[in-house]
């Protein structure tokens, strides 16, 4: 939708949640201070234990489940399975309508970051409404997106988020599959099992998702005992055919389609004045979690497409090279880095480089509350690196 050829000042966008700023009036000076293009405000978040190092009030805090930072109002979840608890844990009746004003108001634009279909209270509430893999074992923090009451949740969560408030754009995560890779919780998965294990762990076989796979011509039960097989303790030897993997594939891809049109639907008709929409996804069609892959037609969709590049490393500059192919001018393109470890600063500037040479348009720039002292001069080595690209 967007011409994602780049001319001058690359956009640097910073990311902050609604208790960073609020309490903290020098937050906007130091924004002001680095001349980020625009804040990304959590509006809709996941559970979180976040650090606040340079906040006047608090050192910590703790977000004790996914939820929407902004009232939750009983009549837009009149009738809904799934309702979003509202953020007790921040000091404010509205915090993101609150956070996104004081930003307005100092001449910072707001992207409203919503993230919808990560919710471990909600996913523990209603297993039958998770992800499930060929075990029958549920992934609570993953709501399926096959499901009606799931797609009825993201499309609310994000209109409710950015209903009468200062937003000018919108960012969405976790707007598809979340599979295996999660975490949290002090997780011992880690390297357990290989890349390819993971791809079929994050298979969701789910009820709603075997009706699709045999309307699409496979044989369910077949397919979750050859998932089973590919990923057991004997597993050598074993696989799951081309043919079958490209139809679950297109499956999934189908469901994320539909999620992601009702949400840029609803948000449209809640803020008219939403001028942008932005998507993190990786351009790997098999990814999961936060940044799910993209289907042939996401580009087409949104105006921004923000990938993963957080390790400072040339798989992440791969990654950057690929969503540029991948969207081939549809939109604009964004790598999403970090300053916080082990990103140093002997290889931060160099990082940005990269993926500026790989042609990516856009900094999406992890965190402004996050980053402790020694870590602001990171922030503001890519806010002036990105002024002289």
């Amino acid at each position: 939708m967007t011409d994602s050829g780049r001319t001058g000042t690359v956009p640097v966008v910073g990311y902050a949640y609604p208790w960073d700023v609020i309490g903290d009036p020098a937050f906007v000076d130091r924004a002001q201070g680095l001349g980020v293009s625009k804040v990304a405000l959590a509006a809709a978040y996941h559970t979180a234990r976040a650090a606040t190092p340079l906040h006047p009030r608090h050192r910590i805090v703790e977000a004790r489940s996914a939820a929407l930072y902004r009232p939750v109002r009983p009549e837009a979840w009149d009738g809904a399975r799934l309702v979003p608890p509202a953020a007790t844990w921040v000091a404010a009746d509205d915090p993101y309508g609150e956070a996104a004003a004081t930003l307005t108001e100092a001449g910072i634009e707001v992207a409203a970051w919503i993230v919808l279909t990560h919710s471990t209270l909600l996913g523990e509430a209603d297993p039958d409404l998770a992800v499930v893999n060929c075990w029958d074992e549920p992934y609570p923090y993953a709501l399926c997106t096959r499901h009606e009451d799931v797609r009825r949740y993201a499309e609310t969560l994000a209109a409710e988020a950015v209903r009468e408030t200062a937003t000018s754009s919108v960012i969405l995560e976790a707007c598809g599959h979340l599979g295996f890779g999660h975490g949290g919780h002090h997780d011992k998965t880690d390297g357990a099992y290989d890349d390819t294990t993971e791809q079929l762990l994050s298979i969701c076989c789910c009820t709603a998702c075997r009706e699709d796979w045999t309307a699409r011509g496979l044989d369910a039960a077949a397919t979750v005992a050859t998932l089973r097989a590919a990923t057991g303790a004997d597993s050598a030897g074993a696989s799951v055919d081309a043919t079958t993997l490209d139809t679950i594939l297109a499956s999934r891809h189908a469901a994320a389609d539909e999620l992601r049109h009702r949400v840029i639907a609803a948000v449209r008709e809640a803020a008219p004045d939403v001028v942008e929409i932005a998507l993190h996804a990786q351009p790997d069609p098999w990814a999961t979690g936060a940044s799910p892959g993209l289907t042939p037609t996401t580009a087409d969709d949104v105006d921004v497409v923000v990938s993963f590049c957080w390790p400072t490393t040339e798989a992440s500059v791969e990654t950057g090279r690929g969503l540029v192919e991948a969207v081939s001018g549809k939109a604009a393109t964004a790598a999403y880095v970090t300053v916080l470890p082990p990103t140093t600063e002997d290889d931060f500037g160099g990082h940005l480089r990269a993926l500026l040479d790989a042609g990516v348009d856009q900094i999406h720039l992890y965190h402004l509350g996050l980053a402790g002292a020694d870590r602001q001069h990171l922030l503001a080595e890519a806010t002036g690196f990105l002024k002289d690209a």
